[in-house]
């Protein structure tokens, strides 16, 4: 009896323990559930990560977190010291261990290209920080999550807000950088899409059609190249062919069919970006100025926005294509003069893009409801664009606007005026408050970018701008009738020399006599500059 009721004491035991066992079982297979699907785990292997992730992954496995955590204080440590330059092997290495841990990648990247950036002077050290921050999330941490949507967010921020902004002195030295890097890789001002698509992707394919004892590998050779290796390192370094290898082939249709294959290639593997989808993006938005900053913060959202869940969308990556696209409109055409070791770059609007930009405010609105969208945000900048349409002589674009803006707020009175009663109110608003040496350094600046279109051969915008300078210049006279002896300006005419002046010394000589003729052709026909130098003359 006794021995029956320890077996049945030990059946039950045994029982209630693979009950538990289950419990247990169960209870941990959806905990491991919840640590997959929210992305509490970095024990993972990381399948898309090069040999050194895979093996540190492995090979370490949970004493990562440990290596890690000592990684970190040292970075603190060299951070506070001062001591930059090791960081970035620190921020490598970090990325190595923990892969998955996407915002602390982030970070990483954020405080180069901010933080530490800033506390250098010269423009180039600047430079090389921001540089090295775009490469930690491009060429790193995409690479190991290449699904996570908030990667490309942040890389996209760094484009849009550090380089495409102006809170950075050096914003403009990093936005000519980044437009010489791009001339480079393109071989021209503006890519030839139809040759860079069009190429082969890989050195596999492409000696699928010349294969090795094509005249192409002989010429390398015999200019002194022995690897593929070598002769791609010299054509990204100088940007074309050596004179040695165009000698040796003397083959313009081989030589072409290398060059575009070199140049999607150098586009792909450098800066990860994909030409089919750059062409897209230019169908979906308006052709875009690649070498401008704008361009890649809307491709980088635009691929955040394929990875997101529909569910899940960010309203960040849809904010980023809306303010970037509005900053392309406001300056995202790049003008560039380059004569013997003389150089010039400035940006002006691109006013094609106007549209585009109310299509996507509207866009994102219906999306997200969020009213920031449309009762801020499009508002705001249908204003604006009136206002810069009207100002680059596009006075049927800016009517048109004006037209869509009644539909839109029809509650607002103001919409109901004439156009130039609208557009001269802006420009009151904007003078209303100015001092004497605020309008006219608003009115010089007119006269000076009006040159300075000139001489880059916009001849519309030129004009546009000389006539918006005699405008302002008018209304802030008219408005000062009374006091003009105190508050009065110097002559137009005597503006206008001073803006000539300062235009022919930044170009070179030749330059500068090219363009006093075209300064005295447009001035010679345009009206509004002889009404007001009349009327000047005469008092």
């Amino acid at each position: 009896m006794r021995m029956l009721s320890k077996i049945f004491r030990t059946v039950i035991a045994l029982a209630v323990f693979a009950v538990f066992i289950v419990c247990i079982n169960f209870v941990q297979n959806e905990m491991n559930k919840i640590k997959k699907d929210s992305e509490l785990t970095d024990t993972d292997i990381v399948h898309n990560a090069p040999p050194v992730v895979a093996f540190v992954t492995v090979a370490l496995g949970s004493f990562r977190g440990l290596a890690a955590d000592i990684l970190w204080l040292r970075a603190s440590m060299l951070q506070e010291k001062g001591q930059y330059f090791e960081m970035v092997q620190i921020a490598s290495l970090l990325t190595k261990l923990q892969p998955r841990f996407t915002g602390a990648i982030s970070y990483l990247a954020w405080n180069m290209a901010y933080n530490i950036s800033v506390v250098f002077s010269k423009p180039e050290d600047r430079w090389r920080w921001v540089k090295k921050g775009l490469e930690l999330i491009r060429d790193e941490a995409i690479e190991y999550n290449p699904s996570d949507p908030i990667l490309y967010k942040e890389l996209g921020w760094i484009y849009q807000h550090k380089i495409g902004n102006i809170m950075d002195d050096a914003n403009l030295y990093y936005k000519q950088q980044m437009a010489l890097d791009y001339m480079k890789v393109f071989g021209s001002p503006q890519p030839d899409w139809g040759k860079i698509t069009g190429a082969p992707e890989k050195l596999e394919e492409f000696m699928g059609e010349y294969p090795k004892d094509d005249a192409i590998w002989k010429a390398m050779e015999l200019s002194g190249f022995n690897k593929f290796q070598e002769f791609e390192r010299n054509f990204r370094e100088i940007g074309f062919f050596s004179q040695k290898f165009t000698d040796e082939l003397k083959d313009p249709v081989r030589q072409s069919a290398l060059e575009w294959f070199l140049r999607k290639k150098w586009l792909k593997e450098i800066y990860k970006l994909d030409p089919l989808k750059m062409v897209q993006i230019n169908k979906a938005y308006g052709k875009l100025d690649w070498r401008l900053p704008e361009a890649h913060a809307i491709y980088w959202a635009t691929i955040g926005l394929e990875k997101s869940k529909l569910s899940e969308r960010e309203i960040s990556n849809d904010r980023m294509i809306t303010q970037s696209l509005k900053d392309a409109f406001m300056s995202g055409r790049l003008l560039v003069i380059s004569r013997n070791d003389y150089m010039s770059m400035m940006t002006m609007p691109n006013l094609d893009l106007v549209d585009t930009v109310i299509r996507m405010f509207k866009e994102a609105y219906e999306i997200h409801k969020a009213k920031t969208f449309k009762d801020a945000a499009m508002r705001n900048f249908m204003v604006d664009a009136i206002v810069l349409t009207y100002s680059f002589g596009r006075y049927s674009k800016a009517e048109e606007l004006l037209k869509d803006m009644r539909k839109e707020f029809p509650e607002d009175e103001k919409l109901n005026e004439s156009l130039d009663i609208f557009v001269e109110k802006e420009w009151k608003e904007d003078l209303g408050g100015a001092t004497m040496s605020q309008a006219r350094a608003m009115v010089s600046s007119m006269i000076y970018r009006s040159y300075y279109y000139l001489a880059y051969g916009e001849l519309e915008a030129a004009s546009a701008h000389m006539k918006l300078a005699v405008k302002v210049y008018s209304y802030y006279r008219k408005d000062k009738e009374g006091t003009w002896e105190r508050t009065g300006m110097p002559r137009f005419s005597e503006l206008k020399k001073d803006m000539l002046d300062a235009c022919l010394r930044s170009f070179p000589p030749d330059m500068g006599k090219g363009l006093t003729m075209e300064v005295q052709k447009m001035e010679n026909s345009s009206k509004e500059v002889k009404e007001i130098e009349q009327h000047e003359k005469e008092n």
